[in-house]
């Protein structure tokens, strides 16, 4: 059997570089992931100056514990598309290996099947995030204490939004892969 061999950004259909949409939704999806990196860093910041408030003065920062949560379920949304393109969401895959070998045509389907359920489910919690936004920004939302500290929470909502929209796409573009797949006879 020969051994098959890519070069950076080579796809399996011949070898083509991928086009400029395939690149920029590439990019997009790296560049939320990294974001959601960056977010990560910011949190141990705020964990950290937290817990040098309470041993330095006494009393916590205002805004930490509400600001830790929506960065961390922004970090969730925003890194959720590059797991999902990287195969990493959590499945049962001793089943899905042996029928790939077996009948690679089924285990498509069974794929494709997988992504749209993933891909359905994300989208209704996007669906969801836009009413929770649209709250916000009509009701001025903000957390925090007023005269104290306060932060708005529609850019929070925004960017949990378009985490979870470019998840939901990218599970929609595994079906759609998945489904020529199959249609190819398993091979891709």
């Amino acid at each position: 059997m020969q051994e098959r061999h890519e070069t950076p950004g080579a796809r399996q259909d011949g070898g083509h570089r991928p086009g400029i949409v395939h690149r920029l939704w590439r990019w997009a999806v790296d560049g939320l992931a990294a974001l959601g990196t960056l977010l990560i860093g910011v949190l141990m910041l705020l964990i950290c100056a937290d817990i040098l408030a309470r041993n330095l003065m006494g009393s916590s920062l205002p805004l930490i514990s509400e600001l830790g949560a929506l960065t961390l379920v922004m970090i969730v949304y925003l890194q959720l598309a590059a797991t999902v393109r990287a195969d990493r969401l959590p499945r049962t895959e001793i089943f899905i290996f042996a029928l790939q070998s077996s009948h690679p045509r089924a285990a498509a389907l069974l794929n494709a099947a997988f992504d749209l359920a993933g891909g359905v489910m994300v989208g209704l919690i996007a669906w969801s995030t836009v009413r929770i936004l649209e709250k916000d920004l009509a009701s001025f939302e903000f957390i925090g204490v007023p005269g104290i500290a306060t932060v708005p929470t529609w850019p929070f909502r925004a960017l949990i939004l378009v985490g979870v929209t470019v998840a939901a796409v990218e599970f929609l573009v595994r079906t759609v892969t998945a489904l020529r797949s199959a249609g190819a006879g398993g091979r891709a």
